[in-house]
């Protein structure tokens, strides 16, 4: 499927419809606002002649059900077909099911006619409620996706992903991937220079962050099996330790085969993955709150070599440990001093 949008004319600038629904973050409205108003403005730079290029509007639904209304428009005048229809994040977690059903039946129409339709961490869970993934490809707020994966279980989520670009379905992960979700579409919208020029104003690097460089490893605890949870805690307070899965199993009074079927079961990894990601996400601690050096870092987390250490963290993070170092180093240590 192409990814090449419509082309801008003098005469029939871009749409963008943003589904205000109850419980949407202002942040994400206004800001996707914000951002396309900026890509307006440099895309005239680039064609001094042209007229704006870009229309942003607001779409909000009655307090008492029925069609959405236009609540704001940054060129008034009779409305058009959208080219682009933006749902924004939730202002905390997903909303339930069916949480909005006029705003999720305004989206399917939209997208019937045409438009492409573009949906920001909780705001998934809307777009899934209108039918639109189902067998797609989709990402969502790392915290979220499990929840996602639960009730629509046809999806393939990648929560690793901060933006997928499925053609005529665009989803975003964190609560701020409306900006790199933004940028990706002013690319597709007004060209490579414009969105640069774009990311350069708004300080932002281009597109091409992924979410696991932000993302902690939260195990499954909540399972209900208690010998396997007896596994995970012994995990936990022995991360940098070697370990046999016979031991393991020893530990929580199963035999082999069956501590590992309930294991995967229950956490949705092999021991041995599990434990991989315990020690990664020690190393993370380490690089982000020490100046300890990554050979000092591999032995801390278990690893007989730093090579093997960096392999694998580059593999679960998407960064080396140095490149994740310089990027998160000094952000936890700010944290700490402002609590």
């Amino acid at each position: 499927m192409t990814k090449t949008g419509p082309q801008v004319t003098d005469h029939a600038p871009i749409e963008i419809a943003i589904v205000c629904y109850p419980g949407s973050q202002a942040t994400c409205i206004h800001g996707v606002t914000d951002l396309f108003g900026y890509a307006d403005y440099f895309a005239r730079l680039h064609r001094p002649a042209a007229p704006a290029q870009v229309r942003v509007t607001h779409w909000r639904p009655p307090p008492d059900g029925g069609d959405l209304h236009c609540a704001y428009d940054s060129q008034p005048g009779p409305a058009g077909a959208p080219t682009l229809v933006v749902v924004p994040a939730s202002q905390l977690a997903p909303m339930a099911r069916g949480h909005a059903p006029d705003c999720s039946a305004w989206i399917a129409r939209r997208h019937a006619e045409g438009a492409v339709v573009a949906a920001v961490c909780g705001g998934v869970f809307l777009l899934a409620d209108s039918g639109l993934l189902t067998g797609r490809r989709a990402t969502t707020h790392w915290m979220f996706a499990e929840e996602l994966r639960r009730r629509f279980p046809d999806l393939a989520i990648d929560a690793d992903r901060l933006v997928i670009d499925d053609g005529d379905i665009v989803t975003a992960g964190g609560v701020l991937a409306w900006a790199d979700m933004g940028l990706s579409l002013v690319e597709r919208l007004l060209g490579p220079a414009v969105m640069l020029a774009t990311a350069r104003f708004m300080l932002m690097d281009p597109p091409g962050r992924e979410q696991r460089f932000y993302s902690d490893f939260t195990p499954r605890l909540q399972h209900g099996d208690k010998a396997i949870l007896a596994a995970q805690h012994w995990l936990q307070a022995h991360a940098p330790a070697a370990f046999s899965i016979a031991a393991l199993a020893g530990r929580a009074g199963l035999g082999t085969r069956t501590f590992l079927r309930r294991f995967i079961k229950a956490t949705g990894m092999t021991p041995s993955e599990y434990h991989q990601q315990l020690r990664i996400a020690r190393g993370r601690e380490l690089l982000e709150l020490t100046r300890d050096s990554i050979e000092q870092v591999a032995a801390a987390t278990g690893y007989e070599d730093s090579g093997g250490f960096r392999r694998s963290f580059k593999r679960l993070v998407g960064l080396s440990p140095a490149e994740y170092r310089r990027r998160f180093q000094g952000a936890r240590r700010a944290v700490a001093e402002l609590r």
